[in-house]
């Protein structure tokens, strides 16, 4: 295997998001019961360049404690923005050259602005969806995402090698919405670890392909599932869930990196 050109990561708290029925995210199951789900962005070095993949929740909300409900019955919730969290670091988000987000959720997309010299490399079904004629169709709020319109665009379609040295994959895994992307990013110590998006909200539904009412296609969530695991067992790779409070917790978050 070649040197991994990836130096590092850093895993930042994009905030907190609740629901009171945690069956929004397993039709059948945990029906009534309230869930908490962590929202994580990640800053990741690849030679002399920043990468950023999803932004996490509008930092806005900070200055609202008990957090507001923002798309399908969510209240997202912020307790440290992730423009501090940049401070902490040391890295100016005006020092990010790519901004990526595995889809237009306002979780994974609600810090876009502060990202305005990034190039943006986007999936065309993603694009067609966030500009479209009825974004509120897909769940998206336009406003997080408006000065998208002005920083430098790369429309992809499918998967993409970023670098065209294997060492950060965009991996299509559309189901949840049309354009919903993951990343493999191969650590030159941790080793490879597939950043999966809301492929699954959590690992146990992730386990029974379990479908949340909300996805977009359901048939497409099942082979994006399926899709993941096998590039995961293929490649040894760890698959982070974005969602899992759980897992999140065993990970290192800012100001630590992961290597």
């Amino acid at each position: 295997m070649h040197e991994s050109t990836v130096e590092k990561l850093c895993i930042l708290d994009g905030g907190i998001a609740r629901v009171e029925d945690g069956s929004i995210y397993s039709p059948g199951m945990n029906v009534g019961v309230p869930m908490t789900l962590s929202c994580n962005a990640y800053l990741i070095r690849h030679r002399n360049k920043w990468l950023m993949w999803d932004t996490g929740t509008p930092d806005y909300l900070y200055s609202e404690p008990g957090g507001k409900i923002i798309a399908h019955g969510i209240r997202g919730m912020v307790v440290r923005t992730v423009a501090s969290q940049f401070e902490a670091i040391g890295v100016s988000p005006d020092d990010v050259d790519i901004v990526m987000f595995s889809h237009a959720h306002y979780d994974h997309i609600g810090n876009s602005g502060l990202f305005r010299n990034a190039k943006w490399i986007v999936q065309q079904a993603e694009h067609d969806a966030m500009f479209g004629s009825n974004p509120d169709r897909f769940g998206y709020l336009p406003e997080l995402y408006s000065t998208m319109r002005n920083n430098e665009v790369e429309v992809i379609q499918g998967d993409c090698d970023v670098f065209d040295d294997g060492a950060i994959r965009v991996i299509y895994t559309p189901g949840h919405t049309a354009g919903h992307n993951s990343l493999l990013v191969r650590l030159p110590q941790t080793g490879p670890v597939i950043l999966s998006g809301d492929v699954a909200h959590n690992c146990c539904n992730l386990k029974h392909r379990r479908v949340p009412a909300m996805n977009a296609d359901r048939e497409a969530s099942l082979s994006s599932m399926h899709r993941i695991e096998q590039l995961a067992h293929k490649e040894g790779a760890r698959i982070w869930v974005n969602h899992d409070t759980a897992q999140s917790a065993t990970l290192p978050h800012a100001p630590a990196w992961i290597v």
